[in-house]
This record gives C-alpha cells, sequence and structure tokens, in this order.
C-alpha cells in the first residue's frame, strides 16, 4: 500500500502542478494581456513535478506516476504483471483528485465563467494548433517512445547514480514544448483522465487516442532499448 499511496501522490502532484500551471498562470492575468509563463513555463512545470516526485518517492514505488510507463517498465522487463493494475488505478485517482482540487480553485476566481478546455488534450479542433487525429497519434507514439526510452537507459544499473529523476524530468519538458501545440502534450493516460473529467469540451470523445497512443509508444520505447542494450 505504501507504494501506491506514493503513486497517488506523484500523479496528484504531477496533475496539480502540470495542468495547476496551464490553467492559472500560463496566460496570466489573461490571454489578451498576457504576461504569463506561457508555453515554455507549462513544460518546465510538467518537468519539474516529475523530478521533485521522483527524488521524493522514487525510492518507495519506482516513481511511474504514469500508466504509459507502468506497461513500458512491464514490457521492458522491469517491472511484474500482478502489480500493473494497482498502480494505474492509484494513476487515475492521482489525476482525478488533483483536477478536482484544481477545479475548486478555479471555481473561486470572481469572474468565473467556466473551466473550458482545462488543459485537457485532444486533436482536430481541440489540438491547440488544429492538429488532424494522425498528428496527435505519431506525435503521441513517438515522444512516449521516446521518454521510455530515456527512463528505461537513465535507470539502468550501467548508469550514473542519482541522476535519473533529473534527466526524466527535463525529458518530459522537452516532450512537452515540443508537442503542447500538436495535442496539449499527453504521454500520460492518467493526466489526460484527470482532467477530461472536467473539461467542457468533448474532451471525453478523444481520450481513448491518449490511453491508446501512449501506452503503445511506452511499450515500443522500452522493447527498443532491451535490443539496443542486449549484448546478444
Amino acid at each position: 500500500m505504501n507504494k501506491l499511496l506514493a503513486e497517488f501522490i506523484g500523479t496528484f502532484w504531477l496533475v496539480l502542478g502540470g495542468c495547476g500551471s496551464a490553467v492559472l498562470a500560463a496566460a496570466f492575468p489573461d490571454a489578451t494581456n498576457s504576461i504569463g509563463i506561457g508555453l515554455t513555463g507549462v513544460s518546465f512545470a510538467f518537468g519539474l513535478t516529475v523530478l521533485t516526485m521522483a527524488y521524493t518517492v522514487g525510492p518507495i514505488s519506482g516513481g511511474h506516476f504514469n500508466p504509459a510507463v507502468t506497461f513500458g517498465l512491464w514490457a521492458g522487463g522491469r517491472f511484474e504483471a500482478k502489480d500493473i493494475a494497482g498502480y494505474v488505478t492509484a494513476q487515475v485517482l492521482g489525476a482525478i483528485v488533483a483536477a478536482a482540487v484544481l477545479f475548486m480553485i478555479v471555481y473561486g476566481k470572481a469572474d468565473f465563467k467556466g473551466v473550458g478546455g482545462f488543459a485537457s488534450n485532444g486533436y482536430g479542433e481541440l489540438s491547440p494548433g488544429h492538429f488532424s487525429m494522425m498528428s496527435a497519434l505519431i506525435t503521441e507514439v513517438i515522444m512516449t517512445a521516446i521518454f521510455l526510452f530515456i527512463i528505461m537507459g537513465v535507470t539502468h544499473k550501467d548508469a550514473p547514480a542519482g541522476f535519473a529523476p533529473i534527466a526524466i524530468g527535463l525529458a518530459l519538458t522537452l516532450i512537452h514544448l515540443i508537442s503542447i501545440p500538436v495535442t496539449n502534450t499527453s504521454v500520460n493516460p492518467a493526466r489526460s483522465t484527470g482532467v477530461a473529467l472536467f473539461a467542457q469540451t468533448g474532451a471525453m470523445s478523444q481520450l481513448w487516442l491518449f490511453w491508446v497512443a501512449p501506452i503503445v509508444g511506452g511499450i515500443i520505447g522500452a522493447l527498443l532499448f532491451r535490443v539496443v542494450k542486449s549484448e546478444k
């Protein structure tokens, strides 16, 4: 249970910190007079949530905070299949609770008029840059594959000890810098699910892509690292 609680808290922090920065601070005070943190700030916010929690609870649970990471590490031979359901459940619940907390914060704004997209992911009309479903699918598969490839590498026994959270956090930052315009960046089904439940758009109807693509990508990236690292 301590591992599941660690995954719950870690994913809670990822969604509250990452999506919270997008909803509350990206265009503060408003879209017409923006002095907020913008795309770059949001990208770093996501990276910093993973970096800080990986150091904090990584030694307890492994610091997945993401169903795609859990499935990828299983495919990479680093995680047991019997523990997947518990980890994914804890991650999704953490994301939903974080989204609920963020909703309550936003609801308290004096001129509250709804949450809109609520940092949800999407393609077509729900894509920040109006990219197609195919563009979104390719982006999410490739970005998650590279993410898992990096995770597998920096957590390998041959990698320098103690630096993995930094590399993983910076990798997630770079992924967001690349792909926010395409899908608003998921690479994490739990993160996508939490905010989609509260979004005032059709995010729920497109949620399937942000489960399928990251998990497929995560498995591909982990298997690719096994091939690259193999001595056979």
